[in-house]
């Protein structure tokens, strides 16, 4: 075999490996852009929109499975949907600094029912952005709502999904 063919073959082998990594979910979504894109949804399908003067709450999405449980992508998700409404001119309230909040180490924030009256009167919120996300073999799937808090009522909602990436993996601690 020639350098030309042995050169030709690993061409179409790599360009094989990398097609194939692509197709079963190997290589990550931009989860910024991703997360901007979500928030976008949520707020121009709100009905009836937001208010962008009076706050929006904004809870660590949790995993579909174990409602009390999140990861380092859940928060990740929350916090870069936060800071695209913050972009958007909402004022966005940091729930990690409210001592309202029922903290657990390593999951991030969660609320509890009973005080979402209290925590919506205190803060003047209009709303609180909620998410859960589900892990499949070869994709993550996402829900995002936004709730308005004086009656538990569904304003928007978004659900999509992203490759499950080494990157990914890593933020849902799935090995």
């Amino acid at each position: 075999m020639n350098r030309k063919m042995l050169m030709r073959g690993i061409s179409i082998i790599s360009l094989c490996m990398l097609l194939s990594a692509n197709l079963s979910g190997c290589r990550d979504a931009n989860l910024i852009g991703s997360s901007y894109t979500a928030a976008d949804r949520l707020i121009e399908q709100a009905k009836p929109p937001l208010i962008p003067d009076q706050p929006i709450l904004i809870a660590s999405f949790v995993n579909i499975d174990n409602l009390e449980e999140s990861s380092t992508f859940g928060r990740t998700i929350s916090e870069y949907i936060g800071s695209r409404l913050n972009q958007n001119d909402y004022r966005v309230i940091e729930m990690k600094l409210r001592k309202s909040v029922f903290m657990k180490k390593s999951a991030g924030e969660f609320l509890l029912s009973r005080d979402l009256k209290d925590i919506s009167t205190r803060h003047n919120a209009q709303a609180i952005v909620v998410g859960t996300y589900a892990t499949a073999k070869s994709v993550v799937y996402i829900s995002a709502r936004i709730i308005r808090l004086s009656d538990s009522v569904i304003l928007s909602s978004y659900a999509y999904k992203l490759p499950l990436g080494k990157n990914t993996r890593k933020m849902l601690e799935v090995y």
